[in-house]
Parts: structure tokens; sequence; C-alpha cells
């Protein structure tokens, strides 16, 4: 790992502490974003293993529909053509015992440019829903099937 990766690492763990001591719960927000093939985006992140639904925090003073347009627009650059649709919320202990997470499904999703890797994400693609990368997380593989494919969504993340 290199030294630059070390650094991150530790500055996002700080920024959990700290989160944890300012805000009682914290609110995140994630999207099931499809282009107009049916492909979904996933993102992953130079600080966690593994393949993501795009998304982060919402900021305070920020509505969860800002939240998600930031968070597409910073994590793979995508553009919303239509208003996204809420399709769950979830509670997330993998991150805290205080996160939930508001999931949206976000159609016919326009990337205007390839996102560069940088120091937060690693790589990001569009992916067939039935071809994901191998290491996409079990958490974004459940909200996918609880999505396309009918399966009972389960209340923790």
């Amino acid at each position: 790992m290199s030294e630059m990766a070390v650094w991150q690492k530790i500055l996002r763990q700080g920024q959990r502490i700290v989160g944890l001591f300012r805000r009682p719960m914290t609110l995140g927000v994630r999207a099931i974003a499809l282009d107009g093939a049916g492909r979904v985006f996933l993102v992953r992140h130079t600080y966690m293993p593994g393949f993501y639904l795009p998304g982060g925090g919402v900021e305070s003073g920020e509505t969860v529909l800002q939240a998600l347009t930031r968070e597409l627009a910073e994590e793979g650059r995508l553009e919303m053509s239509e208003p996204p649709r809420l399709i769950g919320f979830y509670y997330n202990p993998r991150h805290s015992r205080r996160d939930h997470v508001a999931l949206y499904l976000a159609k016919n999703v326009r990337q205007t440019e390839i996102h560069p890797p940088d120091w937060e994400i690693a790589e990001s693609g569009f992916f067939a829903v039935d071809a994901l990368p191998p290491d996409a997380t079990a958490s974004t593989r459940a909200r996918i099937a609880e999505y396309l494919h009918g399966a009972d969504p389960d209340a923790i993340w």
C-alpha cells in the first residue's frame, strides 16, 4: 500500500470519528443508476475493497436529492435525465450503529465524461446486471437483486 493510500485511510477514519461526535445519526444516499441500455453504474473506492453503488453522505443543510445529484456527479460524472425514485431505506450497522442509507433508482442516467482515477475513486463504469464484477460487494448485489429480480428486501444494508 502506498504512503498516499495509508494517509487516505487515516483521513477517512478520522472523518468518521469526528462525524460520530458531531452527528447523532448519519444518513447516506446511494443509487441503482442505470443507463439507457439497463447497465448499472458501480464504483471502486481507493480506501475500501470491492465495487459499490455510487453514493455518499448527506451533508448538513442538504436534501437527500441534492446529495444524490452531487454524489452521482462527483463519483461518476453522471446526470439524471428523470427524477429518481426512492426504493428503500436501510440500516447500515457495518458503517456505524447510527448509519442509514436511502436507496434510489435513477433510470437513463448519462455519463458526461469518464471519471479518471483519483484519490477517492480507483475505478468506475457501467456493468450488465447479470455480469457484475466478481468483487462487487454483497450489499451491492443484494440491492440490485431486490430491485431487479423482486427479491425480498432486507432492512439491513
